[in-house]
């Protein structure tokens, strides 16, 4: 039997709305995108571009280790969780850099290939099917991503009012391609937040210490471009290991190539050349994950908050992503939806093992529940 590797994940694609009709949705992770191979009774983990992982991660990998099959390779998210459940990757930041230690999960939701046979062209429901037949026994910190069959508008409701991040919406019947965003995956997110790469960072100002805000961008058509700066988000334990970092790549020009700006935005302080003079360059190497409130159009962030280093992305991979508009207005407005009353949904980290949704059964219960509630 050939030995599993490696598979680049299938991406999922910014919604600007939310998709009509029924999908299988799931609940968006705030975390790092994962794949898990298995060979024998030896596990790997590796990040969406191919990084090893496993070291970082002692505990997923000895549940994954228990696991029996000969081979397998699957799909998920690794996620630190917060004191109601939720995935935070701020917590999730917090552990890498320091002794911090919140409980952490490996959320599955796809199976590539078991003992030999290449599932990416079954359809989706076949993936599932024998997924859950492959991790019917396993424990924490693995589990299984559940899975809803409704109309996206609906959960996606229920997430916001939850404190998620969002939804995937998957297409009935698709097959997994893996390295494309083809659009039988979509995500439709409540908040907006996406990775940026670091240029620079400014001084720090009254009582603060280090630097001040950091200058970000996206790569387009071959240039970095700037999308704003981010001066919020920072603790001093942050601020300092940040600043080491950046000494080890100081650059004495700009690296962005839409600077200086020609003229004042609408909000906020232009990056002018007087402004520029104030700046410290480095190299465009780290990512970061930034929250902000929306794009102006200027094409810069408006309220941006920081929420740590992305170590699962290369930078010359960051984009600028569609504006979603997807959140809790788009879900059904007329009079009889407002009157139906929806099933809550608890927040998946919520539910202990022996109530997540494993196999057909539990699967197959909690689309009842919530097909019948709209």
């Amino acid at each position: 039997m050939a030995v599993a590797g490696f598979v680049v994940p299938m991406k999922a694609l910014s919604a600007p709305v939310v998709p009509d009709g029924i999908w299988r949705c799931e609940i968006k992770f705030d975390g790092y995108r994962a794949v898990a191979v298995l060979n024998g009774n030896r596990a790997e983990l590796w990040s969406r571009n191919h990084k090893p992982l496993t070291a970082d991660y002692p505990e997923i990998v000895a549940a994954l280790e228990a696991i029996p099959c000969r081979n397998a390779v699957l799909d998920g998210e690794i996620v630190a969780l917060d004191a109601a459940g939720r995935s935070r990757f701020q917590l999730l930041q917090a552990r890498d850099a320091s002794n911090a230690r919140p409980p952490i999960a490996f959320y599955l939701f796809d199976l590539l290939e078991w003992d030999g046979r290449n599932l990416q062209s079954r359809k989706i429901e076949e993936r599932r099917q024998a997924m859950e037949k492959l991790l019917k026994n396993i424990h924490r910190p693995l589990q299984l991503s559940p899975v809803f069959s409704l109309t996206p508008a609906v959960l996606l409701a229920e997430a916001k009012r939850h404190g998620l991040e969002g939804i995937i919406a998957k297409r009935p019947g698709s097959v997994y391609e893996p390295g494309r965003r083809s659009g039988a995956w979509i995500k439709c997110k409540i908040f907006h937040e996406q990775e940026f790469v670091i240029g620079g960072f400014t001084a720090p100002q009254n009582s603060r210490q280090f630097f001040g805000a950091v200058l970000v961008g996206y790569h387009h058509e071959g240039k970095l471009l700037y999308a704003g700066k981010v001066g919020t988000g920072f603790d001093t334990d942050l601020l300092r290991t940040l600043h080491t970092r950046f000494s080890s790549r100081q650059r004495s020009t700009c690296p962005f190539a839409n600077l200086p700006m020609t003229r004042k935005p609408r909000f906020g302080q232009g990056m002018t050349q007087a402004e520029m003079r104030k700046v410290t360059w480095v190299r465009p190497e780290l990512v970061a994950q930034i929250k902000f409130g929306e794009w102006t159009h200027d094409g810069l962030l408006r309220q941006p908050v920081f929420l740590g280093l992305r170590k699962d992305k290369a930078a010359r991979e960051v984009r600028r992503e569609a504006s979603s508009t997807a959140g809790p207005e788009q879900a059904p407005r007329n009079k009889t939806a407002r009157r139906r009353t929806i099933a809550p949904i608890p927040p998946p980290q919520l539910q202990s093992p022996t109530t997540m949704p494993r196999g057909n059964k539990s699967s197959h219960s909690s689309n009842q529940e919530f097909q019948s509630a709209h």
